[in-house]
């Protein structure tokens, strides 16, 4: 089976679901990561990439209480927080001011029960007026839907709204697994497979580009990972606006779920599928925060080029127990992508390239 789908894979044939299906239920890792990889080298070249970025989470207080998450709270409850727009500028003028500056910032948080609409454009705004020239990347799917039902607004006019403030593109949080059965397990009151990507399909419209994720390793099966790839796939068909496809590696920690931590061989094995069925994604990303530094080292020579940025401060994945630090310096990323043997990129949040370092 596996010498079928090389030659399909070294012909530009697309993968169909049987394939991918071959794939996940295949042994032979190596064989998988250097079809990955020849993807992956086609398309990018020897080049790896990451971004000098900085997160940050506004609030955990959120309306829903999705059983994979350690993040959330109720107001009132211990550990709940929400930060004043005055601190969110505070934190990114602390990194602002550091060397090197960063080029973006990643803004994602719980659903607050109090906030209006006009308080996150507020939030967009504040960051633009202070920051002019830093890329805007804020807000999954789910908040996007959120703010569309508290404020009686349209999906296409919370987006118009939102860029005119100042957003530039979304993060692809909140896809979690498209399968319904799952889905219903692990976050009841989250909006369906088929909302999110009604509202990436609304974004890519208006002109926002995307990200896109999966979260695995939970209780899902091979069957709803390819699901979940092959949905996504068809969209970027419609659409073209994925830039990048982001496996997230479930944590158990302080989850009403609980469980175990992916191995390192399903990590490696899903970014190597994922780069290989999403034919038409530029771009597969190797998240250290999730899959740590090694493996997610290891992951550009299975199929990812790219392992995100600087980071600075994550609170999502630590609250359910990673294991990672919560920033890299810029000299980190460079060293981690070159004793991969690859070629380290500095890109902005386009993708552009801004400095290739020597290898």
């Amino acid at each position: 089976m596996l010498a079928a789908i090389r030659h399909k894979v070294l012909s530009g044939t697309r993968l169909t679901e049987a394939d991918a299906l071959a794939l996940f239920r295949s042994d032979d890792l190596f064989a998988i990561g250097r079809l990955a990889s020849h993807v992956a080298e086609k398309q990018n070249g020897r080049h790896a990439c990451f971004i000098v970025n900085r997160h940050i989470n506004p609030t955990n207080i959120c309306v829903n209480r999705c059983k994979f998450c350690a993040f959330s709270r109720s107001k009132g409850e211990e550990g709940a927080f929400e930060l004043t727009l005055e601190e969110i500028l505070a934190k990114l003028a602390d990194a602002s001011k550091a060397k090197p500056r960063i080029t973006e910032v990643h803004i994602v948080g719980g659903l607050h029960p109090e906030w209006p609409f006009e308080h996150y454009l507020d939030m967009i705004s504040a960051v633009r007026k202070n920051h002019p020239s830093l890329a805007i990347k804020a807000f999954t799917a789910v908040e996007i839907d959120y703010m569309a039902k508290i404020s009686g607004l349209g999906i296409e006019d919370i987006l118009r709204e939102l860029k005119k403030s100042g957003l530039d593109f979304m993060p692809g949080g909140g896809a979690e697994i498209f399968a319904e059965g799952i889905r219903n397990r692990l976050c009841p009151e989250k909006i369906s497979g088929d909302r999110w990507i009604e509202v990436m399909e609304a974004a890519h419209r208006t002109g926002i580009k995307t990200n896109a994720t999966m979260l695995y390793g939970h209780q899902e099966g091979i069957e709803d990972r390819v699901e979940h790839l092959l949905r996504l796939r068809e969209l970027q068909d419609r659409t073209g606006g994925f830039q990048a496809f982001i496996p997230l590696a479930y944590h158990p920690k302080n989850t009403e779920i609980g469980g175990f931590y992916s191995s390192g061989i399903d990590d490696l094995k899903t970014i190597a599928v994922s780069r290989l069925v999403l034919d038409n994604f530029p771009h597969i990303k190797a998240y250290w925060i999730m899959l740590g530094e090694k493996v997610s080292q290891t992951a550009l020579l299975f199929g990812a080029d790219d392992v995100d940025g600087t980071i600075i401060e994550e609170k999502i994945t630590h609250m359910a127990g990673a294991m990672t630090g919560e920033g890299m310096t810029r000299d980190d990323l460079v060293h981690l992508i070159r004793k991969a043997g690859k070629i380290p990129v500095e890109r902005d949040a386009f993708y552009n390239h801004l400095k290739v370092y020597d290898y």
